[in-house]
């Protein structure tokens, strides 16, 4: 069985968008999602379309980047690029859909917004088309396991969704600042954890995720830990 390589060891470069090019494609779009894992509010997803003239130093993996970075590279891919959009499923649809699926149709979404249309799409070992569940995508691709650490492409998109998301949850915050969502972005951080048995799950949280969907159990109705009078002091 051939060992899996560290993603910490590739290198983001053009080198898929250059053996694309020589296939005589124009318009390749990079497309990533965030926040798939959380477990409260939207999964994000951003689709792009890089100059190839206009090149952007720094473009990685958005996880490794620090988020004054990912602040910086989202504004100048904006500027340089030639397309990109930013899409959002909600938390219900995520829990319509499972998570999988509303990933996929965010990514389907911001893609299908792009003006020039891609003729070639990089993904982030996301696989677009073949499943019975609408929409269905057309549009020639390739997934490529840790896309985001070895494509240009795929990293721009991957720090829009990231950058995008983040900021959502900073609102998100300042309306439920019990789960400190500025912190942990809605993930399972101790604190989310705490704030969720203290309070119980707000409108934004994902009820087929556990430990939410614990809570939400008619067998188990929640009780805070605290009266329910008792105002949130931040």
């Amino acid at each position: 069985m051939p060992r899996l390589r560290d993603p910490r060891n590739f290198r983001c470069t053009w080198r898929l968008e250059a053996q694309a090019f020589r296939r005589g494609c124009r318009w390749i779009a990079g497309c990533d999602e965030a926040g798939r894992g959380a477990l409260l509010g939207p999964v994000y997803a951003a689709a792009v379309i890089l100059d190839p003239a206009r090149r952007i130093r720094g473009l990685d993996d958005s996880k490794k980047l620090a988020p004054e970075v990912r602040a910086e590279l989202d504004a100048e891919i904006r500027a340089k690029a030639i397309a990109f959009y930013v899409a959002a499923v909600p938390a219900g649809l995520v829990d319509a859909l499972n998570v999988f699926q509303a990933s996929r149709r965010a990514m389907i979404q911001a893609l299908s917004a792009l003006s020039p249309a891609p003729d070639f799409v990089l993904t982030d070992a996301m696989r677009l088309s073949g499943w019975s569940d609408p929409p269905d995508f057309t549009v020639p691709y390739r997934a490529i396991v840790h896309g985001d650490a070895r494509s240009v492409s795929i990293a721009a998109a991957s720090i829009l969704a990231k950058v995008a998301r983040d900021r959502h949850m900073l609102e998100l915050d300042r309306l439920y600042p019990q789960y400190q969502l500025a912190k942990n972005k809605g993930y399972a951080t101790p604190e989310h954890l705490k704030g969720l048995a203290e309070h119980g799950p707000c409108p934004e949280h994902r009820r087929t995720f556990e430990p939410v969907k614990g809570y939400c159990l008619p067998l188990f109705p929640f009780h805070p830990t605290e009266p329910a009078s008792k105002p949130y002091l931040r």
